[in-house]
């Protein structure tokens, strides 16, 4: 029996455009509750961009982006900061503050967001970093830890006002085989035990299907979806030249 559930995301004929240049066009694509859900393609196709029309970063030429049924951009600016505030977001390099220890970076938001006491921030802080198996590093800055735990610090500040749907912006660029590797398994955890709903921007072949269960692919020529489904799926399934291409490289 089909769910009837309003989705938790949903873009309806969406253009993204800079001035008078399209991106992308007659985007529509809907986000389950507890969905990992991948956006990909090759580079230059709008992926990013795509990314910042759903976080708020960037007004759509035309279209719709809804957050269980509301239109963030149609919404009053109080029901657009409440559902911005529902979303936690990992930015490519982590986006840590350099000049604050890991527990300074989470503290910041928690600081600026809630009405927490100071002993239940640090709390939180030691929660969200043990989390992501960086319990002992609150003290560190990013510039001493490696690129693959400034990743999960990125994530941990991501998660520190308890978001119920993450964007992650190419996480596993910049890591090696195995930080990578861990990565994932970290985002399949975290959704198991989260409950979250995540959209992740990526073209790691590995990271895409280790963690994909739907999936979109833009094309930067037609500028639009091409094809969408479980990105396993869409391996076996595909007649796209484009498709395949993306998919098989490499192997």
């Amino acid at each position: 029996m089909m769910s009837t559930a309003t989705p938790h995301l949903e873009v309806r004929q969406l253009t993204m455009a800079y001035g008078e240049s399209i991106i992308q066009e007659k985007l529509n694509f809907s986000v389950s509750q507890g969905e990992i859900f991948i956006i990909m393609g090759g580079s230059g196709c709008g992926k990013s961009t795509l990314l910042r029309h759903l976080i708020g970063l960037m007004k759509p030429a035309q279209g719709e982006v809804l957050y269980h049924g509301v239109d963030l951009w149609q919404a009053d600016p109080e029901q657009q900061q409440r559902i911005i505030s529902r979303s936690g977001v990992l930015f490519q390099g982590g986006a840590l503050w350099s000049s604050m220890t890991l527990g300074e970076n989470i503290e910041l938001l928690l600081k600026e967001h809630t009405q927490l006491t100071p002993k239940q921030i640090q709390d939180v802080i030691a929660y969200k970093l043990s989390l992501v198996g960086l319990s002992r590093y609150a003290d560190y800055y990013p510039s001493e830890i490696s690129g693959g735990m400034r990743k999960r610090a990125g994530l941990a500040r991501a998660m520190a006002l308890d978001p119920d749907i993450l964007f992650f912006d190419e996480p596993s660029a910049g890591l090696d085989p195995i930080s990578s590797r861990r990565l994932d398994d970290l985002i399949l955890e975290l959704r198991d035990s989260l409950g979250a709903t995540i959209v992740i921007v990526s073209h790691e072949l590995a990271s895409i299907f280790a963690v994909g269960d739907n999936s979109i692919f833009l094309d930067p020529t037609e500028k639009t979806i091409i094809a969408s489904g479980s990105p396993k799926d869409l391996l076996e399934t595909s007649s796209d030249p484009r498709v395949i291409q993306f998919l098989t490289r490499m192997k």
